[in-house]
């Protein structure tokens, strides 16, 4: 599976800016699964960690979910991977999971995120509203909340996939 990454436009309005940048840090990470095996996508970083690259995938498939659906447009689906039973399960791979699984997941949760968040402006406000101050969020806080976990969770998988196979770079 060959994957590009675009860089985000220099001179773009704050919203293509905003979508440049989410799209930038989504393809960065699936660079970083890219050509490897499943079990090389399951294998974790470092014990005791069971951070893997198949298991921010999956989590980043429930921030897609949270944030786009649940938050945005207040539907709630209810998880993908975890439950009460297991609170972390989207970061527990097990060998019964795979790739073209897990990616068809996330994948299908960044197309909901694009068709929500394309009927509101960046000033919207959300109709869930959050736990803790019960106040909705703007689409732009929504926006520059993902890059944020996308960035912070890319720097997980370089460690991740350097450890697998030395592969380095952006």
């Amino acid at each position: 599976m060959t994957h590009e990454r675009r860089e985000p436009a220099q001179n773009a309005d704050e919203r293509t800016m905003l979508e440049g940048w989410l799209d930038y840090h989504r393809e960065t990470l699936a660079l970083k699964c890219a050509d490897l095996t499943d079990a090389q996508l399951r294998t974790a970083a470092v014990a005791p960690s069971d951070l893997s690259l198949m298991g921010l995938v999956r989590h980043l498939a429930e921030v897609e979910r949270h944030w786009f659906r649940k938050v945005l447009v207040a539907d709630d689906p209810g998880p993908i991977y975890y439950g009460e039973q297991d609170p972390d399960g989207d970061f527990h791979a097990t060998e019964a999971d795979t790739w073209k699984e897990a990616y068809a997941t996330w994948q299908g949760e960044i197309e909901t995120a694009r068709r929500h968040a394309a009927g509101f402006g960046l000033d919207d406000l959300s109709r869930g509203v959050s736990r803790l101050s019960e106040e909705p969020f703007s689409l732009r806080w929504i926006y520059t909340h993902m890059i944020e976990e996308y960035a912070r969770h890319n720097g997980h998988a370089d460690l991740i996939r350097e450890r697998i196979d030395g592969a380095t770079g952006e």
